[in-house]
């Protein structure tokens, strides 16, 4: 790196946070309830911002969806949580990230899902919900699902591509399809 491009560097970085600060500010005017110093990537969509409620310090990468699809929907998100790039947060009733979480690319959560009766449309049958609660203190691998009804306890390690069907003891590391414990962290 030439010696110019060593001093552009941090003026970028400066200028990225400054972006990030002002995007968070607009969504505040929408009505969301972000902590201070949180900062919101680029082509971030939030859906019914006003049902968002962050702690200080939160990070949303670029092309993250918080899609909340009803009127009783929420999502809450506790202090210095990191949301990778395009993660998918899909809320029908309530999510609950807590502090110092890791999500990581790509990562999907659902509260709720289809009905499949049969004899019936699947699309005529509405849906059943769960709420889902991330403790504090989680990574969530690299395009892991997490579905309705799930906890994921203090300290949990979910591997990357997991789907995690059931709840995730303290400590425990996760992985596979369906999610299964490898051993605990020590």
């Amino acid at each position: 790196m030439t010696a110019f491009g060593r001093r552009l560097e941090p003026m970028l970085v400066l200028a990225e946070v400054v972006a990030d600060r002002l995007r968070a500010q607009l969504l505040r005017v929408r009505g969301c309830r972000l902590g201070p110093k949180t900062r919101i990537g680029p082509r971030v969509r939030i859906d019914r911002p006003w049902a968002v409620e962050t702690g200080p310090r939160c990070q949303f990468e670029a092309d993250v969806w918080l899609k909340l699809v009803g009127e009783p929907a929420t999502l809450t998100i506790g202090a210095h949580t990191f949301v990778g790039r395009g993660v998918e947060i899909d809320v029908s009733g309530s999510v609950r990230l807590g502090s110092h979480v890791l999500v990581a690319p790509s990562v999907f959560m659902t509260d709720h899902a289809h009905e499949i009766a049969a004899g019936q449309l699947i699309d005529s049958q509405g849906c059943t919900q769960a709420p889902i609660v991330v403790e504090d203190d989680v990574w969530l691998g690299a395009r892991c699902v997490i579905l309705p009804g799930v906890r994921v306890g203090r300290g949990a390690v979910v591997g990357a591509g997991a789907v995690v069907t059931r709840d995730v003891p303290d400590g425990a590391v996760v992985a596979g399809v369906p999610a299964r414990i490898l051993r605990h962290r020590r």
